[in-house]
């Protein structure tokens, strides 16, 4: 097993850099023909002065079954009266950065990929770990109801391949999303050449592929076509090949479950009330905040679509629940079309052209839950649940990688972080709701439900009312529970230009010419 002793080669798995999203050169550091810093005139990629390497500048490409969401301010919370009582979703305006969402949840299909993938290549050495990923498929059962065809059926069964995965816990789908990084890093690498197809079934134990231990230097997989090339960006100074690493704009950041913010800004789909930019630089769309719409699905705030033409009069735009007893309606005019979770593709998607951000199943997202957070949030990229880590060193201050393949991570401590202005603690989830300073304590299972293993629930799903389908509306549950209304999706981060990969970043002017 190879092995780090310098932290400088771990630089891209703490730190993101922002890769410029410039057309072509864009202005970048590269020119036409130069290669040159325009810092120091030195040639970047050149062994004959040091061996700098540096990628042209890239956009990022949207990873498997995403859709790009661009950012902004909204006003997140409450749209409808507060029904429930709760007054924990106080309207509030924050700004979101620009990211990426799955267009549709994560469906049985997907999740069996996963299962198959543990069972392949921990199966033996390491059982527990593929049985721990299972979902609950008794979270179909009833005492007072004929569920078992779904208990038995509806994970496994190609009829419902396409079919929200439910019965998996917060814990669970964040694993997921940690394993669907590391699947789509493997195979951006595979096709540039960097590594050997032949790796995909000589994994096992703890030399599988994982992004973090690949760019530090602990995977020890089979080098491709490109690694033995003779192209500069992928040698170090003294001209031995390297690994790939974020600053070469091949791998993508990690897939994971989206903030609270992301989630609401993303249903909402706000997009469609403002023209946005065109394609010519210097031309932007009105910078409209309208009132807040009550689905996911409206471009007005009545919720309702375009029906001059007539097409959708009278159709459900989601699946949910229209009243007690009523899931699906009556023979030969059923409303929804769908007695328990519908296909992912189903059903009316949004402006951002997301599926079901309102209805079929309800969604973990990333954020601890507390009643109280929209007042006590920042206003930019509002998320509470931070517990910062860093990279575990061992006495030799080498870096090391656990049973499983992954780089083993070590939480950071608050002697570390008393001196800093940004933050004086590294497990941060209490902050300003349920640490000294605010005063407040959750009792578990005494005074509240509320504990550090609360976690934000959002949209409505197919045994909902209404009400819950609005995108400001939020419930919560325990991180290892699993219901049958509750699946999950991906998010990812955008890195470069908020607008897309067509805009540049900023408002860009000629240069003035100077007066002599």
């Amino acid at each position: 097993m190879r092995r780090l002793t310098s932290l400088s080669l771990l630089v891209g798995t703490s730190v993101m850099l922002s890769m410029s999203a410039c057309h072509k050169d864009g202005g970048g550091l590269f020119g036409k023909k130069k290669q040159a810093s325009s810092a120091t005139g030195w040639n970047y990629n050149d062994q004959k002065m040091g061996g700098f390497s540096v990628a042209k500048n890239v956009n990022q490409q949207t990873g498997p079954g995403l859709v790009f969401v661009q950012g902004g301010t909204f006003a997140m919370g409450a749209t409808e009266q507060d029904v429930m009582g709760d007054w924990n979703n106080i309207p509030r305006r924050i700004t979101v950065s620009s990211f990426y969402i799955d267009e549709s949840e994560v469906a049985n299909v997907h999740y069996r990929e996963y299962l198959y993938w543990l069972g392949r290549v921990y199966g033996e050495s390491f059982p527990a770990v593929y049985r721990n990923a299972l979902p609950d498929t008794l979270v179909w059962r009833s005492e007072l109801a004929y569920n078992e065809p779904l208990v038995e059926y509806y994970f496994r069964h190609p009829a419902y391949n396409d079919y929200p995965v439910v019965g998996v816990t917060w814990k669970q789908a964040t694993d997921y999303c940690k394993w669907r990084s590391n699947r789509v890093n493997e195979k951006l690498l595979m096709d540039k050449g960097l590594l050997s197809k032949a790796d995909v079934t000589s994994q096992s134990d703890d030399n599988t592929f994982d992004t973090k231990s690949y760019t530090a230097g602990l995977y020890e997989g089979t080098p491709g076509k490109m690694s033995k090339s003779t192209k500069d960006q992928f040698k170090n100074p003294d001209g031995t090949p390297r690994n790939a690493a974020f600053e070469d704009g091949i791998m993508l950041p990690n897939y994971r479950l989206p903030t609270e913010a992301e989630w609401e800004y993303a249903a909402l789909g706000y997009i469609g009330q403002n023209p946005g930019p065109s394609k010519k630089e210097g031309k932007h769309g009105e910078e409209l905040i309208m009132n807040k719409q009550v689905y996911s699905w409206g471009t007005n705030t009545s919720g309702l679509r375009d029906i001059r033409r007539g097409t959708m009069q009278g159709q459900f735009l989601a699946n949910f629940k229209r009243g007690s007893g009523d899931n699906m309606g009556v023979a030969g005019g059923l409303n929804d079309r769908a007695s328990i979770p519908g296909p992912i593709r189903s059903f009316y998607p949004n402006t951002f052209g997301i599926y079901n951000m309102s209805g079929n199943v309800a969604e973990w997202v990333l954020d601890v839950y507390r009643p109280l957070t929209p007042i006590d949030g920042d206003d930019f990229n509002y998320f509470r649940g931070n517990k910062f880590q860093t990279v575990y060193q061992n006495e030799n201050k080498e870096f090391e990688k656990d049973s499983l393949g992954h780089l083993k991570m070590r939480d950071v401590t608050d002697e570390e972080s008393a001196n800093r202005l940004n933050y004086q603690k590294g497990d941060v989830i209490n902050y300003l709701d349920g640490d000294s300073l605010s005063q407040v304590e959750y009792g578990y299972g005494i005074t509240s439900l509320v504990n550090d293993k609360s976690h934000v629930v959002k949209g409505g799903s197919w045994n909902d009312r209404a009400y819950w389908l609005s995108p400001g509306t939020r419930r919560f549950m325990q991180e290892d529970m699993a219901t049958n209304t509750v699946g999950f999706r991906c998010a990812m981060d955008r890195v470069g230009s908020p607008e897309g990969n067509k805009f540049k970043t900023g408002n860009l002017f000629k240069k003035q010419r100077q007066k002599r």
